[in-house]
C-alpha cells in the first residue's frame, strides 16, 4: 500500500488567494463579460494582474463593501458578470443585508470571492478571522458555497463558477499551503473529491483542512485504521451521493474545517445523515470561539484544527459504532 502523504505529495507551497488571483486573471482573457470590482485590497486578492490587463473592466470601489455588493449586482441586468473581492469577513458579515436583498434574493449572477478566511488569518486576530461565513452563506437560499483546499483548486474552482449562473461565495486564504491537486483537474461544483478508500471510518474535510486530514489518515493508516478521505470542496450543494456510498461502508465520520462547529460543514453533514443514515460523528472545528491573534500554526494547535485532532477524534467515533 502506498503511504498517503507519498501519493498526495507536494513540491511547493502556495496561498490559495493566488489560485484565485491566476484564474480571474485567466478569465479576463477567455470570457469578456467577467469583471471584477475591489473594496481596496487589489494585492491582498491577487486581482493586480486582472487590473493591469483590463483596467476597463475592473471597479475599485474603495472601503464601501456594501456599495461593492450592490453595483456588482446591478452589473448582472447587462448581462456581465463580476468578481467582488475582499476579505472574507468583510465579503459577509459587513454586507450580508446588500448580499440577501439585491444578490441572493433575485438570484443575481454575481461571485463572491473571499480572502484571509478563518484562524489562519494569524495576528490580525478575532476581529477579521470571520469563522462564521460559510454558515451564513450556505443560509441563503440558492447560493453556492465553495471552499478549496490549494492554490490549484482554488484556481479551478475561480474557473467554474463563471460557467454557473447564480450567486457562488468562493472562500480561500491567505497561508502558504501544500499545492497537492492536479493542475489540470476538472473542478465539479457539487462533486466531491474522493481521496482514499478505506472501511473503518470516514473522514470529509475541507479547504486548509484537506492536508491536515491527508496527514492523519496516513497516520491512521500506519496504526492499521482503514481511512476513507473525501475531499468537499463544495459545501453547497452537497455531494450526499459521495457522503452516503461512503458512510454505509464505514458506519462513522468526521468533519474536519476552520470554521465553527455551528453552521458549517460537519452541521450540514449532520442534517443529511440525520434524515437518511444516522451514525456516530465527531467534529474537528472551532467550538462555539472567536478566535485571537497568534501565527496560523500556533491557532490551528490551540484550537484543535490540526492532524492530532482529526486522529483523536477518529479513534474516538470509532469506539462509538
Amino acid at each position: 500500500m502506498t503511504p498517503l502523504l507519498n501519493k498526495f505529495s507536494f513540491t511547493e507551497k502556495k496561498d490559495t488567494r493566488s489560485g484565485f488571483g491566476a484564474g480571474l486573471s485567466e478569465l479576463g482573457k477567455s470570457n469578456p463579460n467577467v469583471v471584477a470590482l475591489c473594496a481596496d485590497l487589489t494585492g491582498s486578492l491577487k486581482m493586480d494582474a486582472f487590473q493591469k490587463a483590463h483596467p476597463e473592466r475592473f471597479f475599485q470601489v474603495g472601503i464601501a463593501e456594501a456599495n461593492m455588493m450592490g453595483i456588482a449586482a446591478g452589473l448582472t441586468i447587462g448581462g456581465k458578470i463580476p468578481f467582488t473581492g475582499t476579505f472574507a469577513n468583510f465579503s459577509t458579515g459587513r454586507v450580508y443585508d446588500q448580499i440577501r436583498q439585491s444578490i441572493a434574493y433575485s438570484h443575481k449572477n454575481v461571485k463572491i470571492c473571499a480572502s484571509h478566511a478563518g484562524l489562519t488569518l494569524g495576528e490580525d486576530g478575532a476581529t477579521h478571522q470571520i469563522l462564521e461565513d460559510i454558515g451564513l452563506m450556505k443560509m441563503l437560499p440558492g447560493m453556492v458555497v465553495i471552499n478549496p483546499c490549494d492554490y490549484n483548486q482554488t484556481k479551478a474552482a475561480t474557473l467554474a463558477i463563471a460557467a454557473h449562473h447564480g450567486p457562488v461565495y468562493l472562500r480561500f486564504g491567505r497561508p502558504a499551503v501544500g499545492n497537492f491537486t492536479p493542475a489540470d483537474q476538472k473542478f465539479e461544483i457539487g462533486k466531491a473529491v474522493h481521496l482514499n478508500e478505506g472501511k473503518d471510518v470516514t473522514i470529509i474535510a475541507t479547504g486548509h483542512l484537506v492536508w491536515k486530514a491527508i496527514e492523519a489518515a496516513d497516520a491512521l493508516e500506519k496504526k492499521g485504521i482503514s481511512v476513507d478521505l473525501i475531499n468537499i470542496h463544495t459545501i453547497k450543494p452537497l455531494d450526499t451521493d459521495a457522503i452516503l456510498k461512503s458512510v454505509t461502508k464505514t458506519k462513522c465520520v468526521v468533519t474536519a474545517e476552520e470554521h465553527q462547529m455551528n453552521g458549517g460543514l460537519g452541521d450540514s453533514v449532520t442534517q443529511f445523515l440525520s434524515r437518511s443514515l444516522p451514525v456516530p460523528q465527531e467534529y474537528v472545528a472551532v467550538n462555539d470561539s472567536f478566535g485571537e491573534s497568534g501565527t496560523p500554526d500556533e491557532l490551528m494547535v490551540k484550537y484543535g484544527l490540526d492532524a492530532a485532532n482529526i486522529i483523536q477524534a477518529a479513534e474516538k467515533v470509532i469506539k462509538r459504532k
